[in-house]
């Protein structure tokens, strides 16, 4: 298949474009990275097509963010960016379009495109879901948050209905889709993968683990993630401030967003905090840890998760995540309610007084993951563009 993978930034694009091009497709990327910059995540610049300008908008702009100059440029950066995408790709033939949301309005219009299968890419959930649970949040801590705006909430809700297909990366992702109206068979689940073997410890790791938990050590819980409100530090702050430090150590690793600075000082008392680590170093961290924490309000994924879970860590996380699509209740994690820590603190203190149990499921998670890569990744996308093929040979006869 001839692809275009149109994506402002990088996200997962660039894996599922590397995946793709390795299955033999010819892949071209559309993106504001440079393309010696896309180069160092193994994708020649002769796959790459660039709006470097753009991209130098957006690093500029982004540092005026705090200054609350951020809205009057979002309109200017995404529409810029869709119609520079819309003029390169009417260009030349395309087999499949795989493109964002809130970059893609211009696209999705153009005439010339309307024949190609147009996939449009949300990586979280409905637009409106999110700023629904982002609002609530808002309210519930009396903190501000960075959530939708009502001119990107509307131009997102038209990219969906001119999108031949929505893709989403989990089914909590793909029930708000459903719960707003969207027809179920519009919304089509593509899991992302992740590099799996990165993450995976040594036996000698896991078996260290397992001794330690039984031993009786202080349970040593990890949190990757951006410190924010919408990752669930508020619930996370009363859950590292309600359980024995003698039986618990925390370790949060992440940026901390600017709302939760009234929080860091409470935070900082009961865990110990990190900031964000390169990447190469994070199966360090998790290879430490005797499990995992991610009380998330709303994420569409979760690619922290499936990293625990090739670290053989036990999961604690919420229902509104990729969690549930890929946590074995009882055998490989555990799934609780959004804003409920007092179920995860439960959870923990089960742990705590129960850790034949929990070292058991270290060793049951480490003989027995599958890992998703990213060949099955691509695959999906082979098998939603099959299926869309087909439904066009049926609407035209």
């Amino acid at each position: 298949m001839k692809i275009a993978i149109v994506v402002q930034g990088r996200f997962h694009a660039f894996d599922l474009a590397r995946a793709l091009l390795d299955r033999g497709h010819a892949v071209t990327l559309f993106t504001n990275y440079p393309g010696w910059a896309v180069e160092r995540f193994g994708i020649s610049r002769r796959h790459v097509r660039s709006f470097t300008l753009h991209g130098a908008l957006v690093r500029m702009l982004e540092r005026l963010r705090a200054a609350r100059w951020w809205p009057a440029h979002e309109a200017l950066l995404h529409t810029l960016f869709g119609r520079w995408a819309a003029v390169e790709l009417a260009r030349e033939p395309w087999d499949v379009i795989h493109c964002f949301s809130g970059i893609s309005e211009e696209l999705l219009r153009v005439p010339e495109l309307a024949s190609i299968p147009r996939l449009l890419m949300r990586g979280s959930a409905h637009i409106r879901a999110q700023a629904r649970l982002l609002a609530e949040e808002e309210q519930r801590t009396g903190h501000p948050l960075d959530r939708p705006t009502p001119w990107m909430l509307a131009r997102e809700e038209r990219e969906y209905q001119l999108a031949d297909q929505i893709i989403v990366l989990s089914s909590f992702a793909q029930a708000t889709f459903v719960a707003e109206g969207v027809a179920p068979e519009r919304v089509m689940l593509v899991p992302l993968g992740v590099d799996t073997a990165a993450f995976r410890p040594i036996a000698q790791i896991v078996e260290q683990r397992s001794q330690r938990i039984l031993a009786g050590e202080p349970l040593r819980v990890l949190y990757v993630g951006t410190l924010s409100l919408q990752k669930g530090m508020w619930d996370l702050a009363q859950i590292v401030a309600s359980v024995d430090p003698q039986r618990f150590a925390f370790q949060l690793i992440g940026a901390p967003s600017p709302e939760i600075r009234p929080l860091l000082p409470r935070l900082q008392r009961h865990a110990r905090l990190l900031p964000r680590q390169p990447h190469n170093s994070l199966p360090g961290h998790y290879s430490q840890a005797d499990m995992f924490l991610f009380p998330t309000i709303q994420d569409g994924f979760a690619v922290v998760v499936t990293q625990a879970l090739a670290s053989a860590l036990p999961i604690i996380t919420t229902l509104n995540c990729s969690g549930p699509d890929c946590i074995t209740e009882g055998a490989t994690g555990w799934i609780v309610p959004i804003r409920a820590p007092e179920a995860c603190i439960e959870r923990l203190q089960w742990c705590d007084t129960h850790r034949h149990e929990v070292a058991a499921m270290v060793r049951r998670s480490y003989a027995e993951f599958q890992p998703r890569d990213w060949s099955a990744v691509a695959a999906d996308f082979e098998r939603v563009y099959a299926e869309i093929r087909v439904k066009d040979q049926y609407a035209t006869h």
